[in-house]
């Protein structure tokens, strides 16, 4: 594509610098409606099992596409859907430590570490080990401040909408990201929430710190009782987004053909 992978463009400062907020909150939308179609809206279901900076792609308008299918998997309710461990290190859903099971959670999980990574400007390591982590003490999230973690190549976010963008993409992420698989949310959901962007959190940027989100309640366990919005380009929207590397589009008649 144009504009190469998205670990490209964060990796370059002057690509990076280019990725003001407006794109990177545009960048997650685009991959969440993308897994949700995929997710949802084929039958079987398929699970992409590497999601990664490395395995989006943009295109002149910044626009995020999901490549390289070459670990896909298509779900089977009559099979057990065991699989050796693929995927990225650092993205990896930590369930894989003790199952070996493909469902649409890894992916999401997956999601959320690349959400948060767009938003840092590189991975966030060292925030999913406090984040993971049972010994560390509540004060180790409570005094990292959301202002220091993000991208200090980029000015800091002056607009309140845009201030609420990001929070609300940092809530995503972090549900994204809970241990137990059955208490991150659907893409389904995550992908209907975008289309209404409610700032979860009414508070100047340099006062929010991450505890406010890890104990935000938007998305604690999983809600399959969705919200009433009639929503309409689901499909359409996620299908867009959907490329493989061989510059092959999947399309209604060939999605069956990723291996």
């Amino acid at each position: 594509m144009e504009k190469g992978s998205l670990f490209y463009a964060l990796s370059i400062d002057d690509e990076a610098v280019e990725l003001d907020w407006t794109k990177r909150v545009s960048i997650v939308e685009g991959v969440a409606h993308a897994l949700s179609y995929m997710h949802h809206d084929c039958s079987p279901p398929i699970v992409h099992r590497d999601i990664s900076s490395n395995n989006i792609v943009l295109n002149l308008e910044w626009e995020a596409l999901i490549a390289e299918f070459g670990t896909a998997r298509l779900l089977d309710s009559d099979l057990s859907n065991q699989t050796i461990i693929v995927g990225t290190y650092g993205y990896i859903a930590p369930e894989f430590a003790y199952s070996l099971v493909v469902i649409e959670k890894c992916d999401i999980y997956s999601f959320g570490v690349m959400t948060l990574e767009i938003l840092m400007g590189k991975h966030p390591g060292e925030l999913l080990s406090i984040l993971s982590s049972s010994l560390s003490p509540p004060s180790s999230i409570q005094n990292v401040m959301l202002k220091e973690i993000l991208d200090p190549r980029l000015s800091s976010p002056r607009s309140q909408k845009m201030v609420g963008d990001i929070t609300f993409v940092v809530v995503i992420a972090f549900a994204c990201l809970w241990a137990k698989p059955k208490a991150r949310p659907t893409m389904k959901l995550v992908s209907q929430e975008f289309l209404h962007i409610k700032s979860p959190i009414s508070m100047p940027l340099h006062e929010i710190s991450l505890i406010e989100f890890k104990n935000h309640e938007i998305y604690q366990g999983e809600r399959d009782v969705l919200h009433n919005n009639i929503i309409t380009d689901i499909k359409e929207k996620g299908m867009y987004y959907i490329i493989i590397l061989s510059q092959k589009v999947i399309s209604n008649h060939e999605l069956l053909q990723v291996g």
